[in-house]
């Protein structure tokens, strides 16, 4: 219990800024339109080569891009295979879609740093890039059923910010440039800013949605996908490479199983507006989300992160 109230401890502040940020939504009208494109554009982009540049590049380490990218799509898949027998029109495409997305970049990053220092952004980076590149192309065909097509979803992802963060991370990396000191002060300010307004966007856009509806189904099966369904592959991907290939450093292992509770991804309730596809379902669905993930995460931590 003891390892439970410090992780809890350690939480407490960034659950404050999700109130802070749903209170600011509420009474003050704020949007989350005004605050997304200066972390999607500016501060995110800046956080990700930091922490690209700033880590051992190595197969292990580029790989991870591709380990969630393929777990996201796992669970997708699995979903829309188990929600046919439920559904038959296009509810079973965007519970799918959610099901495979994660709010890694807003929620995960702030925590895993809470819970293990500034060596785990690298990490958080790559698996951000896999969750961005399921969203914007394998994700986002699914819920739209082939109505957009290669062209605008490879230009969507084209369009990712945190794309050319990354590959410019790691150019920089390989070159071995030095960076001048006032560049690491620049870098902790940029890092304390995304975890703080990382945090009050996911209460902002929570505050944004106004339109419920309740499905104990769709709501079902979406938290046991991302709460026991992920964690279980992930548990089961890490089991196989410690016998085996031992790809991954065992340091890697906490992290990559908090990754694998993140709630579901906030904007998904903008693609589910966009698509005309049940956004009231979904909206529900994050907010429910998010909230067992407060409680969640502590408990999972104290149990297998220790």
């Amino acid at each position: 219990m003891e390892i439970f109230f410090t992780l809890v401890i350690k939480l407490l502040p960034l659950y404050a800024f999700v109130l802070l940020g749903y209170l600011t939504g509420k009474f003050f009208s704020f949007k989350k339109e005004f605050l997304a494109p200066l972390l999607i554009y500016i501060i995110a982009p800046v956080v990700i080569f930091a922490g690209v540049v700033s880590t051992q590049l190595n197969i292990s380490m580029l790989s991870i891009p591709v380990l969630f990218f393929v777990l996201c799509s796992i669970a997708s898949l699995t979903i829309y295979y188990l929600a046919g027998f439920i559904w038959k029109d296009s509810t079973k495409n965007i519970l799918a879609f959610s099901a495979g997305t994660a709010n890694t970049g807003y929620f995960g990053l702030p925590v895993a740093v809470a819970l293990f220092g500034h060596n785990a952004i690298p990490i958080v980076a790559l698996a951000l890039l896999g969750t961005s590149l399921y969203t914007n192309s394998f994700g986002f065909f699914l819920a739209a059923k082939g109505q957009h097509t290669t062209k605008e979803s490879f230009t969507k992802v084209l369009q990712l910010p945190i794309l050319y963060a990354f590959f410019l991370g790691i150019l920089v990396n390989m070159l071995h440039i030095h960076m001048w000191p006032v560049y690491f002060s620049v870098i902790s300010i940029f890092n304390q800013a995304f975890t703080v307004l990382g945090m009050m966007l996911v209460g902002i856009a929570l505050a944004d949605i106004t339109i419920y509806k309740f499905d104990i189904k769709f709501i079902t099966l979406s938290l046991l996908t991302k709460f026991f369904f992920w964690p279980f592959c992930m548990i089961c991907i890490l089991l196989v490479d410690s016998y085996t290939y031992k790809i991954y450093d065992a340091s890697l292992y906490p992290v990559f199983i908090l990754l694998s509770i993140i709630p579901v991804a906030v904007n998904i309730v903008s693609y589910a507006t966009i698509l005309k596809t049940h956004p009231e379902k979904v909206s529900l669905t994050v907010f429910i989300s998010t909230l067992f993930a407060l409680f969640y995460i502590p408990i999972v931590a104290a149990l297998f992160l220790k």
